[in-house]
């Protein structure tokens, strides 16, 4: 037996697997984000503790005889989140989470000043990442800066409690902005520029390799009887990869959830900095990925559900009902800014064509076709980079809609394949990992395994030309508000 547990923004969520992909039991125990100040987003980091053993108990109570027999544990989790510890290993203060934006200012002087950041460390340096977050703190708590012993991303704080350990994995670390992405080891000139030294960085390790082991006292609390390996594991995109098979170059997933992704796996590190791509080591040996992200997929349709007075699920519903091919209306789904391929954290949403005729169908279908051309855009990325994925694999809450997939799918002319079960994908990854951790000499293509494809959604042939033409207006839309408001 074998435990993922995936350290959400959102909430800790644990499965138990068997040898394979069989899902025995999984548990959920909610987190609360702390929002002090306009555009911060916090945690307290024992509260990752308390929530996995939360969790964890749950699976004990059900599956008390499967939990014994554990002997592999793999840890997925959020990234980019900043965990100060003092000497003692005690958090300085709250973790500053990957969706906090307070560090705009050291981020745009890191990437201005910095070239190595982007041809190196393989990204525009954006707020989201580590690094600025240290840099802010030098520049505003710095009696907090001043006693950082060392710094950890959230599982891996969480990881620390379990072995004692203070270790991450390659494809966590790259979302840090620290990471020589080729070389796969710290960058001593990237954590200078945060005044940083790798003496305050933790030892990293593949995602499939040992980490350490779990305490025996830990193993005695959670109803196991040995003290299982735990693996590096990955950041939650990675280990979703893990966890959907896409590991071999050209596999990708597309994941539709509050943000939404595009992750293709690579042979070899392709940098697409200036594109708005990310380009980080994969969770296993020697492979690499480009991921592209919009930063309001999900959370548009939460938006308009706000505004309309309507549930995500009774919109959803008009959708199959609506006609096929493009709506008169525009919709721009920056929302909360954009990533790729703008970087622009100033990025607004925008209807146009909107007229007194217009219902609210029209809008959900502009919605709806806005955020799939926003996705169109992230396929355009990796075309650049001469890498454009055969197919895609669906994944998160809005893959449920096999009508927006059709029309994702349309606009990007690039199949979709709809998996049996994607729900558990981070968490399934880290188990998996786990299990690489725990036996030798297994052959990974053996258990990183794609899941049952229950059906593939196709191109639209005889809708693609007037999408396109759509989707060219939609792009000329941008240029010209960016225009308006320099």
């Amino acid at each position: 037996m074998y435990l993922g547990i995936d350290i959400g923004t959102s909430g800790v969520k644990v499965v138990l697997t068997d040898n394979g992909s069989n899902i025995i039991g999984s548990e959920t125990s909610d987190l609360k984000v702390v929002r002090e100040n306009i555009g911060w987003s916090e945690q307290e980091p024992n509260d990752w503790w308390k929530a996995t053993n939360e969790a964890i108990f749950k699976i004990k109570d059900k599956y008390f005889k499967e939990l014994k027999n554990v002997q592999g544990i793999g840890l997925s989790g959020q990234m980019h989140g900043l965990t100060a510890l003092d000497e003692r290993d005690k958090p300085l203060r709250k973790s500053i989470l990957w969706n906090d934006t307070r560090s705009s200012n050291e981020a745009r002087f890191l990437d201005e000043k910095y070239p190595l950041f982007r041809n190196v460390c393989g990204n525009v340096v954006m707020p989201g990442f580590t690094a600025p977050k240290a840099l802010w703190l030098k520049n505003n708590e710095l009696q907090v800066f001043k006693k950082i012993h060392s710094i950890l991303l959230p599982k891996d704080y969480v990881r620390l409690l379990m072995t004692g350990e203070k270790c991450s994995d390659m494809s966590d670390s790259s979302g840090s902005l620290w990471l020589d992405i080729k070389k796969r080891n710290w960058s001593t000139e990237a954590l200078k520029a945060t005044d940083l030294s790798i003496k305050q960085m933790p030892n990293i390790v593949e995602g499939s390799e040992i980490s350490g082991k779990l305490k025996k006292s830990i193993a005695d609390d959670w109803g196991i009887d040995r003290r299982p390996v735990v693996a590096g594991g990955g950041g939650d995109n990675a280990a979703t990869a893990c966890g959907l098979g896409i590991i071999n170059h050209g596999d990708a997933f597309i994941s539709l959830g509050t943000s939404g992704v595009i992750f293709l796996a690579t042979d070899n590190f392709i940098p697409a900095a200036n594109d708005g791509a990310h380009s980080f080591c994969h969770a296993i040996p020697e492979k690499w990925h480009l991921m592209s992200v919009i930063l309001s997929a999900t959370d548009s349709l939460n938006w308009l559900s706000e505004i309309l007075g309507r549930k995500v699920s009774q919109i959803m519903e008009d959708l199959d009902h609506i006609n096929h091919g493009p709506s008169d209306l525009m919709f721009h789904p920056y929302l909360s800014g954009e990533r790729t391929p703008h970087n622009d954290a100033n990025a607004r949403g925008a209807f146009l064509n909107i007229s007194r005729n217009s219902n609210t169908k029209d809008l959900i279908r502009s919605v709806i076709e806005g955020v799939s051309y926003a996705f169109a855009d992230c396929i355009r990325v990796f075309e650049n980079a001469n890498i454009k994925p055969d197919k895609l694999i669906a994944a998160g809450g809005g893959s449920q809609s096999e009508r927006w997939l059709e029309i994702i799918s349309t606009v990007t002319n690039t199949p979709i394949e709809i998996p049996t079960n994607s729900e558990h994908s981070a968490a399934l990854g880290a188990a998996r990992l786990g299990i690489l951790a725990s036996q030798d000499e297994t052959d990974i293509n053996s258990i990183l395994l794609k899941p049952e494809i229950k059906k593939t959604i196709n191109p639209v042939i005889n809708k693609s030309d007037e999408y396109q033409q759509k989707l060219n207006n939609w792009r000329d839309l941008y240029s010209s508000i960016k225009e308006t408001k320099e």
